[in-house]
């Protein structure tokens, strides 16, 4: 009895001896596997081209977006800024720029502002000529608006004050005009629009009834916005 007793002892000691080694193996082949580094897909090759092609593409994107928000697409509309004369010199009284080479025909539409005291051509939205003006005093301010060009005279005598007004552009039934004037710093109007003679001239020549002047007080324009009144 006492023999069948150790040989079942005996049984028990190697079957659990042999439960740990296969344990051990196991782990070690667990510990193995963990640490051989896993080969990782290589990733495709990106040329420098293509790199180049999707930034491009990204900033085409933007571009499109950014010329969607726009109400009017520039190339489309004459009422919209496309270009603004590049002026390197000082911007005094009597100092004009024209400068229309390469500018397609369009429509011209004139716009001043009075608190710049400038005066700034556009045609089919280009800015073409630009000058300094004098302007309506305190007993007869210039008005601001929209108006058209309702009667041109080359040599226009003024009916109201009897003085030559070259070049002459009626705005108003009631004598306001754009005219060929000495420009001078400190000089006034009876609330016309004065601008130098050669300036008046091109001006002149450009311009046919029914153009539109735009008279703001501290309206400025940037490339791409509107032509209009405010």
């Amino acid at each position: 009895m006492t023999k069948q007793i150790a040989m079942r002892i005996s049984a028990a000691i190697l079957i659990v001896v042999g439960f740990s080694v296969l344990g051990l193996i196991a782990l070690g082949l667990v510990r193995a596997f963990a640490a051989k580094p896993i080969a990782a897909e290589p990733l495709p090759a990106v040329t420098v081209l293509e790199e180049k092609v999707a930034v491009e593409a990204v900033a085409m994107d933007a571009e499109q977006e950014e010329a969607a928000m726009l109400p009017e697409t520039v190339s489309n509309s004459p009422f919209v800024v496309k270009r603004i004369l590049q002026i390197d010199e000082p911007f005094v009284h009597g100092y004009y720029k024209w400068d229309d080479e390469g500018v397609p025909d369009g429509e011209i539409v004139i716009t001043v502002d009075l608190k710049a005291e400038s005066i700034s051509v556009f045609r089919d939205g280009y800015e073409i000529g630009a000058a300094v003006i004098k302007f309506g005093d305190a007993l007869k301010p210039t008005p601001t608006g929209v108006f058209p060009i309702t009667q041109k005279s080359k040599d226009h005598i003024s009916n109201i004050y009897h003085v030559p007004m070259p070049y002459m552009l009626r705005l108003t039934n009631d004598g306001i005009a754009i005219h060929a004037a000495e420009v001078k710093w400190g000089y006034g109007t009876r609330g016309c629009i004065g601008v130098p003679e050669e300036f008046a001239r091109l001006l002149f020549e450009q311009v046919e009834l029914g153009d539109r002047v735009i008279v703001t007080n501290g309206k400025r324009l940037g490339l791409g916005e509107p032509i209009v009144a405010g």
